[in-house]
């Protein structure tokens, strides 16, 4: 069945990714009307995110945030499909890297984290391993599909980019480390862990969730460089790639210090422009079940 599934679907994701642009996003117009009009691809979870995210704003202009992530959401999805045939030159000239620069500083004394949030578009981050001397990594969530899985595989490879999915990423790491191999490591930071495997709770977005504290471990331990990858939509299609700086050594850090900055990054940039942060994404889905702090009982 899993089989059969990829390759029904195959030649229609071939198709979409060999059209010129005009029509490509002429398609993307009507994939938009689809699951925003006729669907409505998870509405009231993007509704719920958006009250929750900005009490302060009113009905109308969340429903204006809401209609333009759609659209925003349907160009991603598609342009993620586009990386299989789109050209070096093409995708360097649609996502522009001001400060690479850094990156290529940073690299030539150790290891990078760079640290992503469901923003903007982070697919098209494949580029930056063809402008760095280390090995590009990207962590991903494994597939339960192999074929697609293997596909996602494949369309990386054509950027120099090795996938790892979560459960292999600390022992790639940390198995470089020893051997001397030194890596850039593209992480999207944002997901929501399991309540039982949370280990620190913080606010976002001025609610208290569980986040994942993975990256700093790693780069506590290690002695990594962090970055954090501030995307920007610059038009249509088209999309400027900034590091700023986190932490040059992860070990000169304390604990939280990298979490934390991440965390308020990602908030600064979905608060200068909120429809280009991924809405469907259920975020604060266990903000209920923070833990309580002890009770003092040594006055009583």
């Amino acid at each position: 069945m899993q089989r059969a599934s990829y390759l029904l679907a195959y030649p229609f994701l071939w198709f979409i990714s060999i059209l010129p642009f005009p029509l490509f996003y002429a398609f993307s117009d009507l994939v938009f009307f689809l699951v925003y009009r006729v669907v409505g691809y998870r509405k009231k979870v993007v509704w719920n995110n958006l009250q929750l995210a900005f009490p302060e704003k009113g009905d109308g202009e969340l429903r204006d945030i809401r209609r333009n992530f759609y659209r925003h959401m349907c160009d991603t999805f598609l342009e993620s499909i586009k990386t299989m045939h789109i050209g070096a030159d093409s995708l360097r000239a649609r996502y522009q890297l001001p400060n690479i620069g850094l990156l290529r500083e940073l690299e030539r004394h150790r290891s990078i984290l760079v640290l992503f949030s469901h923003y903007g578009n982070w697919e098209w981050s494949i580029v930056v391993n063809t402008f760095v001397t280390s090995r590009g990594y990207a962590v991903y969530q494994k597939l339960n599909n192999p074929y697609f899985d293997r596909l996602i595989k494949r369309i990386r490879a054509r950027w120099q980019t090795t996938p790892i999915n979560q459960k292999e990423t600390v022992r790639t790491v940390v198995r470089n480390e020893k051997e001397g191999i030194r890596g850039v490591y593209g992480i999207v930071s944002d997901q929501s862990p399991q309540v039982h495997l949370a280990q620190y709770w913080a606010p976002f977005m001025g609610i208290t969730v569980p986040i994942f504290t993975g990256a700093e471990s790693l780069a506590r331990k290690l002695d990594l460089a962090v970055v954090f990858a501030k995307v920007t939509r610059v038009s249509r299609g088209h999309y400027s790639l900034e590091f700023v700086p986190i932490c040059e050594r992860g070990k000169h850090t304390s604990e939280h210090q990298i979490t934390d900055a991440f965390l308020r990054l990602t908030e600064a940039q979905i608060r200068e422009e909120p429809t280009y942060y991924l809405w469907t994404h259920r975020r604060w889905k266990h903000r209920d079940k923070a833990p309580r702090p002890p009770v003092d009982t040594r006055g009583a």
